[in-house]
């Protein structure tokens, strides 16, 4: 495919920018919905209105289990297979091995939820320093977001000396899978596809 790699690259830029942004909505949705956030939250509210119109449809064939809601996790898998097919297109003219594709959807998505944690614990961290006690309906969903991970942190590393070192852990642990996970399985798939795709 004969492209100007000025547009091409403009080209990356946009389809990585508008996938990601869905992708994250999608993201987000699913897993404020895991950990029973508040459904009424204007910031739950929002993801809801934006990314009903799909879910909506294949909730009439692909229905949740035991609390996991599956439609949010096949849309997830599609709109990342999408993009990848689509970047892998405009750099390359061909799509990726299927191997290799299945590899990376499942890399890119498990890295798109570390991400959310890491950015979400240190932004909870800035927050409660900046203005500890202040309502805030972001600062509410991400308490709820984040809940559920300390509390089984905090079994194995109780609070000492009046703080509480979950947040520490978790940021330690979650920035290790990026390394010993995420990094070889990155690799590992774009050897399966042919070549790299590099996405946002």
């Amino acid at each position: 495919m004969n492209v100007s790699p000025y547009l091409a690259n403009a080209g990356e830029y946009l389809i990585s920018l508008l996938f990601l942004l869905y992708i994250l909505a999608v993201m987000l949705r699913f897993l404020l919905q895991l950990v029973r956030a508040d459904f009424y939250n204007p910031v739950s509210q929002f993801l809801i209105t934006v990314t009903n119109p799909v879910l909506r449809y294949l909730r009439r064939w692909i229905p949740g289990y035991k609390g996991i809601d599956w439609p949010s996790i096949l849309l997830l898998i599609v709109l990342q297979g999408i993009e990848l097919c689509l970047l892998a297109l405009l750099k390359t003219g061909g799509i990726p091995a299927v191997s290799g594709l299945l590899v990376l959807i499942i890399t890119h998505l498990l890295k798109m939820m570390i991400w959310i944690y890491l950015i979400v614990i240190i932004f909870q961290a800035l927050t409660s320093w900046i203005n500890p006690g202040a309502y805030n309906p972001v600062t509410v969903l991400m308490y709820q977001l984040t809940d559920p991970l300390f509390r089984r942190l905090r079994r194995l590393v109780p609070p000492a000396g009046g703080l509480d070192w979950s947040p520490f852990v978790a940021l330690i642990a979650l920035n290790l899978l990026l390394m010993i996970l995420i990094a070889p399985l990155q690799d590992f798939g774009n050897i399966l596809a042919g070549y790299p795709i590099r996405i946002l």
